[in-house]
């Protein structure tokens, strides 16, 4: 890795992102600058929404630009520091693109100190932005009572299956919808939810039906589109809604029926939209809290990765197909430190 293998985008994709929309480039590695570390980029974090960056409209970053790197959200490590703060070894979370090695000032490196008994990559996954996102975007937004039901949308993915397991923790109902067989038995099997339903199988109104005989009282909403009118059609009075994203409208596609829609009227219902930044204030809490609950084996999750940046389109494939297992990386080099 003497040079830098740089993916920049050199289209705006019309629905699924193809290997056709990236240029890729062979450039020198950056030399870091008074105050700036070298890092090495480690993992690559592959949400679906990596996929609104790269839309000419502003989604809630500015639009991607056009020749440049890919933004992406990686974990590395540094490799040549000018700043006391951030010695060489020191493992770092950052915006390091879809790129094997970047630059950055000290101020946008976050240090990961990772412990012995949970794997390096969760500090890029559950240990950071979905863990936060799963935690903040239920207790804030949902306001949990025990006793009370919650269904979860894309409940066997990186963020839906935290939030199922947290539910349980705060003493809910819970009840996960996915797609195919295996992610709902291990959503019944690991993260001990007390209902499955699989959209896939069809059935869904009927499946909700009799897993919330007492109706929703609040939704944990990731993908939009059929289903979720289903489960609106169901929601109590005062229901809450959290509105983490809506994955079935990102490659163009995915409506609301308008009729379920009116239930947020019909049962005084609230749903809100959020974004994990609103939340970064509870970070170091979030995450302490996130990580004693897996070395006691409290919380499940599942990491899916890949190597090498070639896999880029195949893994934006893989999340937006279902065919990942929870949160989908990509391996750039290893973890060992020089």
């Amino acid at each position: 890795m003497s040079g830098n293998t740089e993916w920049r985008l050199r289209a705006r994709p019309r629905g699924e992102v193809t290997r056709a929309d990236f240029e890729v480039l062979s450039a020198a590695r950056p030399v870091p600058g008074a105050g700036e570390a070298l890092v090495r980029n480690i993992y690559l974090f592959v949400p679906p929404s990596m996929r609104l960056w790269m839309d000419e409209k502003e989604s809630y970053l500015p639009p991607q630009p056009l020749g440049e790197v890919m933004a992406g959200i990686t974990l590395g490590v540094v490799e040549a520091s000018n700043h006391p703060s951030l010695p060489v070894g020191t493992y770092v979370n950052c915006m390091g693109g879809c790129q094997q090695w970047h630059v950055a000032p000290a101020e946008r490196l976050q240090p990961v100190t990772p412990h012995a008994g949970v794997p390096l990559a969760a500090y890029r996954t559950v240990l950071d932005v979905q863990g936060l996102t799963a935690y903040c975007g239920l207790t804030e937004i949902c306001q949990p009572r025990a006793g009370e039901t919650l269904v979860v949308t894309a409940a066997a993915g990186s963020v839906g299956s935290l939030v199922c397991q947290i539910g349980k923790k705060l003493g809910l109902r819970v009840v996960g919808v996915a797609g195919g067989r295996e992610k709902c038995d291990w959503l019944l099997e690991a993260c001990g939810v007390d209902a499955v339903i699989d959209y896939k199988a069809g059935g869904v109104g009927e499946r909700l039906d009799q897993a919330c005989p007492d109706g929703i009282d609040m939704l944990f909403e990731n993908v939009g589109g059929p289903v979720m009118d289903l489960v609106l059609d169901r929601v109590n009075r005062r229901a809450r809604i959290a509105l983490c994203g809506l994955v079935s409208s990102y490659n163009g596609g995915g409506t609301q029926r308008t009729s379920a829609l009116m239930q947020l009227v019909n049962k005084s219902a609230r749903m809100e939209g959020f974004l994990l930044t609103d939340h970064y204030g509870r970070y170091a809490e979030v995450t302490r809290k996130l990580e004693e609950w897996i070395l006691d084996g409290g919380i499940r999750y599942q990491i899916d990765i890949l190597d090498g940046l070639d896999q880029l389109p195949e893994a934006m494939g893989r999340v937006f197909h279902g065919r990942n297992r929870g949160a989908q990386l990509l391996r750039l080099s290893q973890e060992e430190r020089t």
